[in-house]
């Protein structure tokens, strides 16, 4: 008998060393390399740009650096502790070498692009062509092309 998708990330997540961080403690620096995917455990952290919080996490099992792992790029936010939080610790490239993890990985980010998608289409519906700046109208362009089927290219 196969284990389900959330079972088999479960059970890997479960082996991985866990870490501590402290309520005002960073946990990912913007602009930094870590090499590490963590999963949380217990806590809350904050998603930072700059001074703006950009959303609150608080759900066990939720993946931090995985955009960073997956690009080979820098860490695109700061992240810090709002509570005594603790995650699972993976070496960045387990999303290339487990499929559970890169399951699970696909599936946190489905769901960030249809909330993104949602909340971009109310926002879209409460401006008037008339009441939006140039730029504005740009950025919602723009925007549009990012989450519509294709509106990213592909690496080569």
């Amino acid at each position: 008998m196969s284990l389900s998708p959330n079972d088999a990330f479960e059970k890997i997540v479960s082996t991985l060393p866990l870490t501590t961080y402290r309520a005002g403690d960073t946990i990912l620096a913007a602009g930094s390399k870590s090499g590490r995917l963590l999963i949380l455990k217990k806590g809350t952290v904050a998603v930072l740009n700059g001074s703006t919080e950009i959303a609150k996490v608080d759900n066990p099992g939720a993946v931090i650096g995985e955009i960073a792992a997956l690009l080979d790029l820098p860490h695109t936010a700061d992240v810090r502790a709002l509570t005594d939080s603790q995650f699972h610790v993976a070496d960045a490239t387990l999303i290339d070498k487990d499929p559970a993890v890169s399951r699970h990985v696909a599936r946190v980010l489905a769901r960030r692009i249809v909330e993104a998608n949602k909340n971009f289409t109310e926002l879209r519906s409460q401006l008037h062509p008339d009441q939006s700046s140039g730029t504005l109208s740009k950025m919602l362009k723009k925007m549009e092309e990012i989450l519509s089927v294709g509106g990213v290219g592909y690496e080569t």
